[in-house]
């Protein structure tokens, strides 16, 4: 998906700029407007956060009703929703944030949910980084109670895991 943007974008930068974060927040454009799910979101507002004029959103925003492709893109685009990862600590909740060597490599949700499996949690929530929109995606898993220390070594082990942060 990403690389289907840059190209599109990749003559202007600070259009890329605004692709980035529409993307990054799940924000989509409709209609020449910016939406949070169904809520509608100023230009000036993506502007700031991007760094740019919001006339460089403006144009963003045509570039994309313009183009087919981009467009098919960002009207479906929708935000993953809430994550619990900074509230984790006041509900009681364990998250484990888990750095890959190479994102791409398969097995590392799945062999690290069966690590905590075992071990009697359960996962309320786990947040996946694209790998081509983030550079240094990572796997953040939000378990039922805190993550006993025993499992770190265990999830070390994972093949594909780089490192481990629990909190």
């Amino acid at each position: 998906m990403w690389s289907n943007i840059k190209k599109s974008l990749e003559r202007y930068p600070e259009r890329l700029k605004v692709a980035r974060v529409l993307v990054e927040n799940g924000l989509s454009v409709r209609n020449r407007k910016i939406y949070l799910n169904e809520i509608e979101i100023p230009p000036v507002r993506v502007a700031r956060v991007a760094g740019i004029d919001r006339r460089t959103v403006k144009a963003t925003l045509n570039a994309i009703k313009a183009n087919r492709e981009l467009r098919l893109i960002f009207e479906e685009i929708r935000s993953a929703g809430h994550s619990l990862k900074e509230i984790a600590k006041h509900l009681n909740l364990g998250v484990v944030e888990i750095t890959p060597v190479d994102a791409r490599m398969p097995g590392i949700l799945a062999n690290s949910a069966m690590i905590l499996a075992k071990s009697g949690l359960s996962i309320r929530q786990a947040i996946v980084d694209d790998p081509e929109l983030s550079p240094e995606p990572k796997l953040t898993l939000i378990v039922e109670k805190k993550i006993p220390g025993e499992l770190i070594s265990k999830l070390l082990k994972v093949k594909g895991i780089a490192k481990i942060s629990v909190y």
